[in-house]
């Protein structure tokens, strides 16, 4: 009995901890869309990103945590809403401290999509899709994966979730971008993109790395489980190798693309590497986790440039980080996983059973995700800020404020007009 509690405790610690790091993404995907937004959008972004997690938290505690994990029915649980800490321990983890680990990752799924839509989407139309995503969209699909659902019957295999949070968040941005349009601006008259570079690279490069570090929670947690530090040590370091992988390869493969060392492309290979890893970073060896994050690398550089020839406007990449290399990821769970892949001696079987669920997911997701946002159209004001806003930039427009202080307007929000002080200059 000693040892039994001992177990639990170690195992509710390691995973509240991991669920910690998870919660900490949220900081990194900040920065990150801040940062490869333009300036003047920058507050918006910021707002959307934490009003997210709180909007997520309420409805996935209410909603989505009976329809992911309830009882019910192969397609969705219809149980188990608003866990009051009464209910059966979830494995050895008490519910609540499952419930919290599951609520960061849901709450990740609408932050995806927040990067695809930035600098035009309005935010009241942003908060309803995020409602609607947590309560059913993002759940709906988890509960297929992880509640018991059709996809977990046949044998369909997602860790960590490169189809249930990555490709169902790609989805949904790649229907948001669609709905909501391009930037004004963003393709001239003959149809060629205009580049809106990043405003502010430190900021980006910071989020990468804060997403790298959470991705040891997000990986490493999902084995809900301390009692293996061999697994949880593979899994961490195959996660780390993904992404090293996916940063080099990015890096090289743009500069022989565009003759470049395009950083903001390198950025994302390093993140399209730990999508491509989530799916089987339980099942992948080391050696295998490099060609899966250099695959990945190439499949997202390749699909910005096919996103932007297609007129898709996505200011972060998250369709192609999360979508295109969600998929891949569960892809590469058949091809490269150890016994059960292509390669590694498992025949096609365990390919075509990941093929079925990652289109599955991410084809629900896209085509639920559509029509919300397609359907939010006819709301007053429909899903888009006014030309006049967007123009101006929706940090003074929507927010009254600018992310700077020194671009603000002298009596504009917070700022206080003052006469100008002469600040004294050291001679030489």
């Amino acid at each position: 009995m000693e040892q039994g509690v001992s177990q639990g405790l170690l195992d509710s610690v390691w995973v509240l901890l991991s669920a910690f790091l998870v919660f900490f993404m949220h900081s990194g995907f900040a920065l990150v869309e801040s940062g490869f937004c333009r300036k003047k959008n920058a507050v918006m972004v910021l707002l959307k990103n934490v009003a997210v997690v709180g909007i997520g938290s309420i409805v996935y505690y209410l909603v989505g945590y009976g329809v992911m994990f309830g009882a019910g029915n192969p397609f969705m649980g219809t149980s188990g809403f608003m866990p009051n800490g009464s209910e059966p321990d979830v494995g050895t983890l008490p519910v609540f401290v499952f419930l919290f680990f599951q609520l960061v990752f849901a709450a990740t799924a609408c932050t995806i999509v927040s990067g695809a839509v930035a600098e035009r989407a309005r935010l009241g139309t942003f908060f309803l899709f995020c409602v609607v995503a947590v309560a059913a969209i993002y759940p709906i699909v988890g509960h297929w994966i992880w509640g018991g659902g059709w996809l977990a019957g046949m044998g369909f295999k997602d860790f960590a979730g490169s189809t249930a949070v990555h490709a169902v968040g790609g989805g949904m941005a790649l229907a948001g971008a669609l709905a909501v349009g391009p930037r004004l601006g963003k393709y001239d008259e003959n149809g060629q993109s205009r580049p809106m570079p990043a405003h502010n690279f430190p900021l980006a490069a910071l989020g990468v790395l804060v997403l790298w570090l959470g991705w040891f929670g997000f990986n490493g947690g999902s084995t809900v489980s301390a009692a293996s530090p061999a697994t949880i040590g593979r899994i961490v370091l195959v996660t780390n190798l993904a992404a090293s992988a996916g940063f080099l390869v990015a890096l090289a493969w743009v500069r022989l693309r565009t003759k470049m060392m395009d950083f903001s492309m390198a950025l994302n290979g390093a993140l399209a590497g730990l999508v491509g890893i989530t799916a089987g970073c339980d099942v992948i060896g080391p050696g295998w986790s490099l060609v899966v994050g250099a695959i990945a690398a190439v499949l997202c550089v390749e699909a910005v440039f096919l996103l932007d020839k297609r007129k898709v406007d996505d200011p972060v990449g998250a369709v192609a980080v999360h979508g295109v290399c969600g998929l891949f990821g569960t892809l590469a769970v058949g091809l490269f996983g150890d016994e059960i892949g292509l390669f590694t001696g498992g025949g096609a079987a365990q390919l075509g059973t990941q093929a079925i669920g990652a289109f599955a997911g991410f084809g629900f997701a896209f085509v639920a995700g559509a029509a919300v946002w397609f359907g939010m159209k006819a709301l007053p004001g429909g899903i888009r800020v006014s030309k006049e806003h967007e123009l101006d930039g929706l940090d003074v427009s929507e927010c009254g404020v600018p992310a700077y202080g020194d671009d603000a307007p002298l009596g504009m929000g917070h700022v206080v007009p003052r006469e100008p002080v002469d600040v004294p200059v050291a001679a030489e």
